[in-house]
């Protein structure tokens, strides 16, 4: 207790990672108040705090943080920015255009950027109109607070919003402490669980303690079991060659190369949860008037039903390789230790070096992927177990996942600051195993 109470002030003696962390607060209770501020012309006491709450509605108002159902200028929140960023990667792996932008640096990446928000806006106008269709009915309007004028007035707003949580999840990324993009999703899931929480308390009484700490001991024993995985590498050992330094012929060094088991974080996750909305929402908005959008509304607006859990596992599985493409060079990779003198023992510097990494991120991104798509189907066997449907979406799956991938990631960036301040970093051995390895090689 003592050497976390110390670590603490080890973080806030650092003055920029003070500002930085203040930042970062103050953006996202910017965020969550923003989730609160309806719509124009909507009646906030006509709202149904309780409404779409079944389905992937649910899951989307988890995500959301409530903005979802409060019909909030945030009801759409980062997820037309997330649909336009995956566009535009499958763009950047397809289209040669794309990919001379991606390896412009910093010009080709504001290119880029640059489309990434023009395509928000285009998504945000059609998931604004499905949005307003699927949760707005006119008791819930003002009177005379319902024309087309004011529809159009509503979608400009939810267009503004999503825009809005776009350049807050920027400003966090640059001025403040971990990705924004992914801890704007993870403060709207966290400001949920206490909710999910009481109504799980609630529904299981007294006489269900038992109950209770069993679901509490599996939990805990599922995201034990994340970190695990998640912090899981496959150490390459790279072999150094003797070099001359002051004179003097220095022994080359041993160190190794770690490939996480899941490279890709929590992205795919986001992703694949992203494309899940799609069919739901748009489904739901054709529903009265086509018997096909009203069965595709039906079945992926159920997430224990198998054919969502499949496709949503198959999507985890594709965009886990799909990232881990993009994020991971092994030319690069085989390059760099070239340059460097390094190389992998028994494995020819160049082309086979890149080779044998390729074949071995290939051989543990089976195992990854297969893991976090059963990890996101987790929720659906919780709920069916007899688990409130709230917070079985905490149970495991995209919110925890989520949760654990953010706080890990941010906890890497203070550490990085700690241990670049010569304190004494997160954990007792001053680091946190499988993330700061990579500077060594």
């Amino acid at each position: 207790m003592k050497r976390f109470i110390t670590t603490f002030k080890n973080i806030f003696s650092i003055e920029e990672l003070r500002t930085r962390i203040f930042t970062t607060i103050m953006f996202l209770v910017m965020f969550r108040l923003g989730s609160f501020v309806v719509l124009p012309g909507v009646d906030p006491s006509k709202l149904d705090e309780g409404g779409n709450s079944e389905g992937i509605l649910g899951v989307i108002n988890t995500f959301s943080g409530g903005a979802f159902n409060n019909v909030s200028v945030f009801g759409l929140g980062i997820m037309p920015y997330i649909s336009a960023s995956i566009v535009l990667q499958l763009l950047t792996f397809a289209v040669p255009y794309f990919q001379r932008l991606q390896k412009d640096g910093e010009s080709g990446r504001k290119k880029i950027n640059q489309y990434t928000r023009i395509l928000t806006i285009v998504i945000t106008v059609f998931q604004s109109i499905a949005y307003l269709a699927a949760t707005l009915d006119k008791d819930m309007i003002y009177e005379g607070m319902d024309s087309q004028f004011m529809n159009v007035v509503r979608i400009i707003t939810l267009i503004s919003g999503t825009m809005f949580c776009m350049w807050i999840g920027e400003r966090i990324t640059e001025k403040g402490i971990g990705n924004g993009i992914s801890m704007l999703i993870m403060i709207g899931i966290v400001s949920r669980l206490p909710f999910a929480l009481m109504a799980e308390v609630r529904s299981k009484n007294l006489e269900g303690a038992l109950p209770l700490l069993i679901e509490f001991a599996a939990l805990f024993f599922v995201i034990m079991l994340v970190v695990l995985v998640q912090q899981a590498t496959r150490r390459i050992p790279i072999q150094y060659t003797k070099q001359i330094a002051g004179g003097k012929q220095v022994v080359g060094q041993r160190q190794y190369l770690p490939l996480k088991l899941i490279a890709a974080g929590v992205m795919p996750i986001i992703f694949a949860q992203s494309v899940m909305f799609l069919p739901a929402i748009i489904g739901s908005s054709f529903a009265d008037t086509n018997d096909f959008a009203n069965s595709v509304a039906a079945t992926f607006n159920d997430p224990t039903s198998w054919q969502y859990n499949l496709s949503f596992a198959t999507m985890i599985i594709l965009f886990t390789y799909f990232y881990t493409a993009i994020t991971v060079n092994p030319n690069s990779i085989a390059e760099d230790l070239r340059r460097n003198g390094g190389f992998i023992p028994s494995v020819k510097p160049g082309a086979a070096t890149s080779e044998y990494i390729d074949d071995v991120l290939t051989k543990i991104t089976l195992p990854g992927s297969l893991f976090l798509a059963v990890l996101a189907i987790l929720p659906a066997f919780a709920s069916m177990s007899g688990i409130e449907k709230e917070f079985s979406y905490f149970y495991g799956g995209t919110s925890l996942l989520i949760m654990i991938g953010v706080v890990l990631d941010t906890l890497q960036q203070i550490e990085s600051f700690l241990l670049m301040k010569h304190y004494d970093g997160m954990m007792q051995t001053g680091r946190v195993k499988g993330r700061l390895d990579t500077a060594a090689v």
